[in-house]
C-alpha cells in the first residue's frame, strides 16, 4: 500500500508545476509623437492567452509622456532606450507555467471614445523572462479632435446668425496629448485641418480650419436658410499619414 501512495504522489508531482511570475511592459505611443499616459487618462491594455482568450491582466497606462527630445529629436540607435523610469506604461505581471502565447490589445486613447484606436499584437511569454526596459510598444495613429462650437444638437435661431459669419471651433491634440502649434515640434502648418458641412443630409461646403492658438482651430461661413446640419471635421498630415474626425450635429430654427 506504501507502495502504491509513493506511485501516485510521483505522478502527481510529476504533473503540477508551479507558476512562475513573470513580467512585461507595455506602453502606447502616438504615431509620431510621444507615450500616453496619465495626463490624457491613459491607454487601456488587455493581455489574453490567444488560445483560449482568458484575460491574464488589464490596466491603464500611467506616467509621463516622456523626453520630447530623446523621443522627437534624437536619431535612434540600435539598443538605446526611448523611456525612464517616468515614462508612461503598464506592468502586467502575469503568472504562467510555460511558454504562453499571448495577445495584447490597447485601447487608446480611452477617455476620448470619438477618437480611439485599437492596435493588438501577439508575442510568446516564457516563465520566469521579463520583458523590460522600454517592452512592447505599441504605436497609436491619429489626431484627437474636439469640435467645440457649435454645440451637439444645438438649437440655434437664425435671426441670431443670419447675415454675419458663423464660428466653428475645435480643440486638436496629438494622441498623446501633445500641442499643435504654428512653427513647434507638432507644426500646425503641416496639417490640413477642413471642415465638411451638410444640410439637411446633403454636401453643403468645404470649410477651411487655421490655429488661432495653441491647438485651438476655427473657421467661419455664412448659414442663412434654417435645416438639419452635420459638421465633419478633420485633420490630416500628409507626411505621417496621421489623420482625426469629429462630427457634430445642430439646428438652425426660424
Amino acid at each position: 500500500m506504501k507502495t502504491l501512495f509513493f506511485i501516485i504522489a510521483l505522478l502527481f508531482s510529476a504533473t503540477t508545476v508551479s507558476a512562475t511570475e513573470t513580467k512585461i511592459m507595455i506602453r502606447a505611443k502616438g504615431k509620431d509623437a510621444k507615450f500616453i499616459g496619465s495626463s490624457l487618462g491613459g491607454a487601456h491594455i488587455i493581455v489574453r492567452n490567444k488560445i483560449n482568450r482568458e484575460i491574464l491582466a488589464e490596466g491603464n497606462t500611467t506616467g509621463s509622456t516622456g523626453n520630447t527630445d530623446l523621443i522627437m529629436k534624437t536619431a535612434k540607435t540600435r539598443g538605446v532606450a526611448i523611456t525612464d523610469s517616468q515614462t508612461a506604461g503598464f506592468l502586467a505581471t502575469i503568472d504562467i507555467t510555460e511558454p504562453t502565447l499571448i495577445n495584447i490589445e490597447v485601447i487608446s486613447p480611452f477617455n476620448n471614445r470619438q477618437a480611439q484606436a485599437t492596435v493588438s499584437t501577439e508575442l510568446w511569454l516564457i516563465p520566469g523572462k521579463d520583458i523590460l526596459g522600454d517592452g512592447i510598444i505599441l504605436e497609436i495613429p491619429g489626431f484627437i479632435i474636439d469640435i467645440l462650437k457649435p454645440r451637439t444638437h444645438q438649437y440655434i435661431p437664425l435671426n441670431t446668425i443670419k447675415g454675419k459669419p458663423f464660428l466653428f471651433q475645435a480643440n486638436i491634440v496629438m494622441m498623446c496629448g501633445c500641442v499643435i502649434d504654428k512653427g513647434g515640434v507638432w507644426n500646425s502648418d503641416e496639417i490640413e485641418v477642413k471642415g465638411i458641412l451638410k444640410k439637411d443630409g446633403k454636401y453643403s461646403k468645404d470649410i477651411t480650419m487655421s490655429l488661432v492658438s495653441t491647438n485651438l482651430f476655427e473657421g467661419s461661413d455664412w448659414i442663412n436658410s434654417p435645416g438639419n446640419y452635420e459638421l465633419i471635421w478633420y485633420a490630416y498630415d500628409e507626411k505621417t499619414g496621421n489623420t482625426g474626425v469629429d462630427k457634430v450635429n445642430y439646428v438652425v430654427y426660424e
